[in-house]
């Protein structure tokens, strides 16, 4: 079959759904902007940032003048902790449920200028030993099931704030996405006696096709069901059900992966490449959940350039998702790109 010249569909395994694939698309003439984004100058420090080491929030407390990372519960909590327990259901039909849950920020550094791809590897596993920590909090209390952290990097994200953080929330509930991806790696699971992703990452690597890069522990590939233009996977080699079965050795190859990949985003464009990343793992129920398998999404909009951005908009709202550069493609660009930052003068011409 003939991948690369004639539209085809995709089967993502993670959530048994279907994409579109128009690769001869590409062809079209392109008559629209590729300009690249003018750079911002970011300081080190914004007296005026929420975020900024000694700084006022919203709520009007005050950051600490934190050296490394800092943790605070939300000041405009999309969860509440403290809510009493309520539902309403009426002719099966109008159906809800009071969700009970916490949401923490974590800034990944002091420095306002900086971004996980212009950190260290050792300030980065900082990042992750916090990730690990708030997750093993969450194991504890009877209240949360579900712990999902994030980033939203860019203002095209909705990212009001360019100080380097992501977002922690917990919930009651396991969310929609992870529910489902969840739900076909136990039929999996229960179907061949083995992992859905341990068996996905073993076909990858045998192919080498959609691979960006990989390390001791960790493989970052372009997933065969990519949505997103330049939509990556970051799995680990070793079957980890969450993020807290990490050792020491792994949270130093996933700060090296995080690095890596926040680099050549960067390059593709020469821009602070914008995404939203986020961890899916097991849920904190307290079960084994063995056909888990940890993994990191990043879902990048940008499409030719650094101001093209691909929209969900027509076809794809009303019948079903669809791309026009295939994985493959993706990939093979995202190899070529270099892993010395382009800001750093070293970056060739």
């Amino acid at each position: 079959m003939n991948l690369f010249h004639y539209p085809h569909r995709r089967f993502n395994a993670l959530t048994g759904e279907w994409i579109l694939v128009s690769p001869q698309r590409t062809k079209r003439p392109w008559q629209g902007s590729v300009e690249e984004a003018p750079e911002e100058k970011i300081p080190p420090y914004d007296p005026k940032c929420y975020l900024c080491p000694g700084n006022e929030r919203a709520d009007r407390a005050k950051n600490p003048k934190y050296k490394k990372t800092f943790v605070f519960t939300n000041d405009f909590s999309a969860l509440l902790e403290d809510i009493p327990t309520q539902s309403l259901e009426e002719k099966n039909l109008f159906k809800t449920n009071t969700e009970r849950g916490k949401c923490k920020v974590i800034c990944f550094s002091p420095r306002h200028d900086l971004t996980l791809a212009l950190m260290e590897n050792a300030d980065i596993k900082e990042v992750i030993d916090v990730w690990i920590n708030q997750c093993k909090e969450s194991e504890d209390e009877d209240s949360i099931n579900y712990v999902q952290i994030f980033e939203n990097r860019g203002a095209m994200m909705g990212c009001s704030n360019p100080h380097p953080h992501g977002q922690i929330w917990s919930s009651e509930t396991v969310p929609v996405l992870p529910a489902l991806e969840g739900l076909r790696q136990k039929e999996y699971y229960e179907r061949y006696s083995c992992c859905l992703l341990c068996n996905y990452l073993a076909l990858e690597l045998d192919k080498r096709e959609r691979i960006v890069f990989e390390n001791n522990s960790f493989v970052c590939l372009v997933p065969f069901w990519a949505l997103w233009p330049f939509e990556v996977m970051i799995l680990s080699k070793a079957h980890l059900t969450c993020i807290a079965d990490m050792d020491e050795q792994h949270r130093f190859d996933f700060a090296d992966a995080i690095r890596r990949i926040g680099i050549r985003y960067d390059n593709l464009f020469t821009t602070s490449f914008p995404y939203s990343m986020g961890i899916h793992q097991k849920p904190t129920d307290g079960r084994a959940h063995t056909e888990w398998h940890f993994h990191l999404h990043y879902l990048p909009p940008l499409l030719r350039s650094a101001t093209i951005k691909k929209f969900m908009v027509g076809y794809e709202l009303l019948a079903m998702p669809q791309r026009d550069i295939t994985a493959e493609h993706s990939a093979q660009r995202l190899r070529d790109c270099s892993e010395i930052h382009y800001r750093h003068k070293s970056y060739p011409d």
